[in-house]
């Protein structure tokens, strides 16, 4: 029995006629929906990807003289520094092949120089030195540079500008991407200045370091100990994690806001953000580069810039020169010489302590254009752009409240309401995708948008729509109130979507994020439309206000799209080496959910302006379930491909020989050690056919070992060491050489108080020395850096590099000893050293340190069994193995 009388409810029943009439009225087509979306996807289609991919035309040597990059004779060198093959530091080819090729550059370079303007000089560094970085000792011996000074004729300045790039690689990898495609644009950007008639005020180094890939050793010996490094201040540092397309400039300053200002007036092919910045400062990319080097040991700021396309074959063989177009090279040459020509005039280079002035916020517009600001500026601009939508919004509240004839109140009451109901539409558009990755994870089908990029809007994007959209959706199907329009509760939507963002807005400002920007700039498109439908009679005329928002919602869509696009297409191809341990399914979910809450939030819910927008997330959601079918049942969904997308296998061929403290051999075994470098792991090579019978997990010898008791490579390698692979073999691995630790001598000093032991050994171009000194004893003093000592805990790792010079490493060690020699009551001794007044004697003839040394021959290509080991990994992966030995001493 209802609680009214008859003639309240006949009144509630037409109200809700009323309303769905309507609703009715001023809903559009259905058919409308999908044209809608279909409008939006052409239009990232046809105008964001080919202004993504966009790139110049390259130059002929029928331009030479005119002052401009020729991409045709970078590509000539590029095509004779590719053929030169892996240039691994240590190797003929990085030491004596490539230093012939860059020498034999740069006296043509000389030969042709403008003498009546500049001057030319030539250097090749033999560097010696050592530094802490990743919790590890960088040793380096030999390692060279190859060095350039160009300065003008009676140049007076001190202040240098340097220009690094590496010529140097991984093994197995021809480098014609990282780094030769940066190497031969700066030696073309030499070309084109000391043979041309433009001065410049201050003198430029041309770096061409030998060892970037080995902990970046080069570039710490060069700003170290070279000659030129303390007049170097400015600095464009230039390398690679991908080959072809345009380069990106991702690092600037630190503080130094007027290279912000050179970028953005001289850079002629504009690709830069801050969001790359935080991202890269983050440690959310596995890469490093010189630019870090050079600014933490150097006086140096500058630009950090690096290819960031196809990263898929960096680091492979397939890094050739068939994957860089000139058009590449055209691109990176205009902007580096146009950058080097504005930087070594700068005035701001002769006290660039004076121009320290905070942070910029810099992002291009696909390309075409540059926008910065300072963080000062950007904090200011984001507050007042979350406050103008506060209030813009709260103004419209009332205006629906007059123009309705409803008590503020209530409409207010409507709105909180749907605010709640899109902080959670926010909440499952990030849910959704999150529980989409460690679905795909929970069984197996990571990395599944890998060879096929599209997957990503089946699997991501669809359900973040889906999110966005149903809590609103389900609120329009069920309101009944006919006195405020249909019109202005979807109005109330993208008012709360609107608010959610604000309130992000402010929070990610307070914690002094600059990539807000992101934000706050979609929210002045939704600002600036909302002022003018307010100023005007189309907010209260139906959905007349939505055409208004539309319009302005095509400048958002395009750029957050456009950025959205450029971080995949970055980090995709590097979701490949992140690791066995992490899913990267949550990075590309979560990276593709906030690109599609800034891109298309607001735009979803003005799909509720049409009859049975219903109909457009049954859509999506039967999207989201053919994704998933194709990702987990056909070969579309197969993250590897072979040449483009390739699985990375990297393993050693160990062999590991522990020797007691009588010199005996406790152990001494051989097998392979992989290293996998992605979430799929071995599972893919068994399911090819690939024999792994025995693999197991290194936890169980990482915790009895120091460090494993394995031949570690690098600090990645010792990063991930729990998670390596062991795959034992019967027969010992064959090493080409017979790596000895040589104690040389053994002395006790400070009247017994400490005991030195000095060594050699004959290691290879890269060794690695372990320490672990035992419980009671300490590492007093050693002949590697004292301050890592101090740092850093037991056990020790050295990681030690030669170039032209293969000498054998020497080293001592200082032990202190807390024990007392071995006498049957040791508290008798002390009384008795007490009060004749000595010391007891310290014990040093028992074990006191084990010392392990890791060679890696990364020359060679093993023994036969192994080769024979190598060929039955299918052609989707890619193999980088050598052999390696571990020997374990205690003394």
């Amino acid at each position: 029995i209802l609680d009214e009388t008859i003639e309240e409810g006949t009144l509630r029943s037409a109200a809700r006629k009323n309303a769905k009439k309507q609703k009715a009225y001023f809903e559009l087509p259905w058919y409308i929906a999908p044209g809608i979306v279909l409008f939006w996807a052409l239009l990232f289609v046809s105008v964001v990807k080919p202004l993504f991919y966009r790139l110049p035309e390259p130059l002929t040597v029928e331009y030479a003289g005119k002052g401009g990059f020729i991409a045709e004779r970078a590509y000539a060198n590029l095509y004779d520094f590719g053929a030169i093959g892996p240039k691994v530091v240590g190797s003929d080819n990085n030491e004596i092949k490539t230093v012939e090729f860059l020498l034999k550059e740069l006296n043509l370079i000389k030969e042709n120089l403008n003498t009546d303007l500049f001057t030319m000089e030539i250097d090749v560094q033999r560097a010696y030195g050592a530094y802490v970085k990743w919790n590890l000792v960088n040793m380096y011996q030999g390692i060279q540079n190859v060095v350039v000074k160009l300065s003008a004729i009676n140049a007076t300045s001190e202040t240098y500008l340097l220009i690094n790039s590496h010529f140097d690689s991984q093994p197995t990898s021809p480098s014609t991407g990282d780094d030769g495609h940066m190497v031969v644009s700066v030696l073309e950007v030499l070309r084109v200045i000391a043979t041309g008639d433009e001065s410049f005020e201050h003198p430029i180094i041309f770096l061409f370091n030998g060892s970037e890939e080995n902990s970046m050793q080069a570039s710490h010996g060069f700003i170290a100990h070279h000659k030129w490094a303390p007049y170097c201040k400015g600095l464009i540092n230039l390398d690679a994690a991908g080959s072809g397309g345009r380069e990106i400039t991702f690092q600037t300053g630190p503080n130094q806001p007027w290279l912000v200002d050179s970028y953005k007036k001289n850079a002629k092919h504009y690709f830069a953000t801050v969001m790359a910045e935080e991202i890269f400062q983050a440690g959310l990319v596995p890469s490093y580069t010189d630019y870090d080097i050079l600014v933490d040991y150097g006086n140096v700021i500058g630009l950090d810039v690096g290819e960031c396309i196809n990263g898929f074959v960096y680091h492979t063989k397939y890094d050739s020169i068939d994957v860089i177009p000139r058009s590449s090279l055209q691109n990176t040459g205009d902007n580096l010489l146009s950058l080097v020509r504005s930087l070594s005039n700068a005035a701001e280079l002769r006290d660039i302590d004076s121009n320290t002035q905070g942070k910029t916020v810099f992002f291009d517009v696909l390309g075409l254009y540059f926008i910065k600001y300072s963080e000062e500026t950007g904090v200011k601009l984001n507050y007042a752009v979350a406050a103008a939508t506060i209030i813009l919004v709260y103004l419209s509240l009332g205006r629906t409240a007059s123009i309705s004839k409803v008590s503020t109140g209530k409409v207010f009451g409507l709105f909180i309401l749907v605010l709640v109901l899109q902080v959670i539409a926010f909440v499952l558009a990030l849910a959704l995708p999150i529980a989409m990755a460690y679905g795909l994870d929970k069984y197996g089908y990571t990395l599944s948008y890998f060879a096929t990029s599209s997957l990503v809007v089946g699997l991501y994007i669809c359900p973040c729509l889906v999110g966005l959209a149903l809590p609103s959706y389900i609120y329009l199907k069920f309101q009944e109130n006919d006195k405020i329009s249909y019109a202005q509760h979807v109005q109330f939507a993208l008012h709360g979507h609107s608010i959610v963002l604000s309130l992000l807005v402010i929070a990610l400002t307070y914690y002094g994020l600059r990539t807000t920007y992101t934000i706050t700039w979609t929210l002045i498109f939704y600002v600036v439309p909302l002022a003018l439908n307010l100023l005007t009679t189309l907010h209260d005329r139906g959905f007349s206000w939505s055409g208004v928002v539309k319009a302005f919602q095509l400048a958002p869509f395009l750029y957050n799209s456009y950025l959205c696009y450029t971080f995949i297409v970055i980090l995709t191809p590097m979701m490949g080496r992140y690791g066995l341990d992490t899913n990267p399914d949550l990075y590309i979910g979560v990276l593709t959910a906030l690109g599609t809450i800034l891109s298309l939030g607001f735009l979803i819910l003005l799909l509720h302006t049409t009859r049975r927008s219903g109909l457009v997330l049954l859509g999506l959601v039967a999207i989201t379930a053919a994704a998933v079918y194709v990702a987990s049942s056909t070969e579309l969904g197969f993250p590897y491909r072979p040449k483009t997308n390739v699985q990375r296998i990297p393993y050693v061929q160990a062999r590991r020989i522990f020797y007691e403290y009588d010199g005996t051999v406790s152990k001494d075994d051989s097998g392979y050690l992989f290293n996998f470098q992605d979430r799929r792991g071995y599972k893919p090579l068994v399911d090819a056919g690939v024999n792994l019978t025995g693999l197991v997990s290194m936890e169980a010898d990482c915790n009895k070992y120091m460090f494993c008791g394995v031949p570690l490579y690098d600090h990645r390698w010792v990063e991930s060491m729990t998670v390596n692979m062991w795959l034992p073999r019967e027969n010992p691995v064959y090493v080409p050489g017979n790596p000895v630790l040589t104690l040389l001598n053994r002395t006790i000093l400070d009247g017994g108080e400490t005991l030195r032991l000095e060594f050699s050994v004959n290691g290879t171009d890269h060794t690695s020395i372990f320490i672990q000194p035992e419980a009671d004893v300490t590492v007093k003093n050693w002949s590697f850096l004292p301050e890592y000592l101090t740092s850093q805990t037991p056990p020790y790792h050295i990681y030690f590099s030669y170039g032209i010079d293969k000498s054998d490493l020497k080293f001592y060690v200082e032990l202190q000893v807390s024990r007392i020699t071995n006498f049957s009551c040791k508290k008798c001794l002390l009384i008795l050293c007490f009060f004749f007044k000595q010391k007891p004697d310290k014990d040093y003839d028992v074990p006191c340190i084990k010392v392990g040394i890791s060679v890696h021959y990364m020359q060679s290509e093993g023994d036969e069994e192994a080769i024979k080991f190598s060929q039955q990994f299918p052609k989707f992966g890619v193999i980088i193995q050598w052999p390696a030995i571990y020997k374990r001493y205690i003394f």
